[in-house]
């Protein structure tokens, strides 16, 4: 095995870095609105954003697995800060908005959320920002993919994996459909 790893110079450690730094939890002034944690905060969002919205397309366009999904939609649920509506054809499906509680709340965050966006996009120009973007497209494809592969190897293997790899293998083949 080689030297230590150059965390400085090493891109997943230093994604997470600043996936840390920009957690929801970590900004006192998100914290001092709600006591939701990150994840129902992260679900709040996507349903204010989308809404009406499948608990399905929040795990997929966020990447958060759908069993922490289906907790922050009962958390959200019993703080009746979101509604869930039946799917008239297909009653395993529930689309999801946002109550006024929920709206309320929702603007709150998105006031916080919009003046911090710009100030991390004010370091970057409007061509650092695009290739930026560009990046993290790039890097998130290539994740998924690795993972992807990995859990699949498992399952060629004959050894049985987790749920949350399961969905990790639809979401990189619905990803690849695109």
């Amino acid at each position: 095995m080689g030297g230590p790893l150059d965390l400085a110079n090493h891109l997943p450690f230093r994604v997470a870095v600043v996936s840390n730094l920009l957690a929801l939890n970590r900004d006192l002034s998100i914290c001092c609105l709600s006591d939701l944690e990150q994840r129902e905060m992260r679900v709040l969002l996507n349903i204010g954003s989308y809404m009406p919205i499948k608990s399905a397309d929040i795990a997929y366009q966020s990447r958060i697995d759908s069993s922490n999904v289906k907790h922050a939609v009962k958390v959200l649920l019993a703080r009746k800060l979101i509604n869930a509506k039946l799917d008239p054809t297909n009653e395993d499906i529930q689309y999801l908005s946002l109550t006024a509680s929920g709206t309320s709340l929702y603007k709150e965050l998105i006031e916080i959320l919009e003046p911090r966006a710009q100030a991390l996009e004010s370091v970057l120009s409007e061509e650092e920002k695009t290739s930026f973007f560009q990046s993290l497209a790039k890097i998130e494809a290539k994740a998924e993919q690795l993972l992807s592969q990995q859990a699949l190897s498992f399952v060629n293997q004959g050894i049985e994996i987790p749920a949350e790899q399961i969905e990790l293998l639809r979401w990189y083949k619905k990803s690849q459909e695109k």
